[in-house]
């Protein structure tokens, strides 16, 4: 595959970190920089992103308000019924979705169901950028590293973490380059516990450890999930003809997904920050 496109791989093993949250803002911040974007839905049971995207265009014919729109690539489930066979088709279906996208887009965002499954460990040694949303939440944590808990030190690296290590070095094999790997603390809450202030002192020695750049991710805010029907995001509001008033929360989840953005350190993407 050409490698024309930035590939943003959303990946976490566990469900509810908010990764599809993440994918559809990072797809939209991208599209109103004036990018050509592309992504990839890999959950083939939920499907989020794919119903976000389709709940958009739904909007849009409804509302005929114009919005910017991604090119959806879709990589279905294998029929075969042997499951060497289906893992194979699969993948080679994926490859060639992946590289369609890649002729007309800039960059290409592909959303991982919350499993350890054939495809989204493929889908990882296409990455250039990986992004791995976690809670506040021990559980979470525990994919990254274990820890001893009494010293709260780094033990082993963790099941996930292990993973990103292996796919790194197939990567390396296949496409002669590495994977930025970026971990974002999501759906912070504004209350401070003893479990907030662990894991603020635990992972930026973990990040040292196995591999990782951390940034802040979004907070716990209703206006996130609240959109999803509608196929919004927090940086749709401010366009004409969307009657729904800016409040002060609104305004902090903006600040968030420019400030995730700016932690990407994704190519030519600084210098157009100012459009969102």
């Amino acid at each position: 595959m050409g490698r024309g496109a930035h590939v943003v791989v959303i990946g976490n093993e566990k469900g509810g970190s908010g990764k599809t949250t993440v994918a559809m803002h990072l797809v939209v911040a991208l599209l109103r920089m004036g990018f050509r974007v592309g992504c990839i839905d890999l959950d083939h049971r939920q499907q989020s992103l794919g119903r976000y995207v389709s709940n958009r265009e739904q909007w849009v014919g409804r509302s005929g308000i114009s919005l910017p729109m991604p090119q959806m690539g879709v990589v279905r489930p294998s029929a075969a019924e042997f499951k060497s066979q289906a893992i194979a088709e699969e993948r080679a279906m994926f490859d060639a979705v992946l590289a369609g996208l890649a002729e007309v887009c800039e960059f290409i965002v592909v959303d991982c169901p919350g499993a350890d499954v054939p495809l989204a460990r493929h889908a990882h040694t296409h990455a250039d950028t990986l992004v791995t949303p976690i809670n506040d939440s021990l559980l979470d944590l525990d994919l990254l590293g274990r820890l001893d808990p009494v010293t709260w030190k780094l033990k082993s690296a963790g099941v996930y973490a292990n993973l990103v290590w292996e796919l790194r070095q197939e990567r390396r094999k296949t496409h002669r380059s590495g994977i930025d790997w970026v971990v974002t603390r999501s759906r912070l809450s504004s209350i401070a516990d003893r479990n907030k202030q662990k894991l603020a002192e635990v992972l930026p020695a973990m990040q040292k450890v196995l591999g990782f750049r951390l940034a802040d991710g979004f907070g716990e805010r209703v206006i996130y999930r609240y959109l999803w029907l509608w196929g919004l995001t927090v940086l749709d509001l401010n366009q004409p003809g969307i009657e729904m008033e800016l409040t002060k929360s609104h305004q902090a989840a903006r600040v968030e997904v420019a400030a995730l953005l700016e932690s990407l350190w994704l190519p030519k993407v600084a210098e157009r920050l100012g459009r969102i």
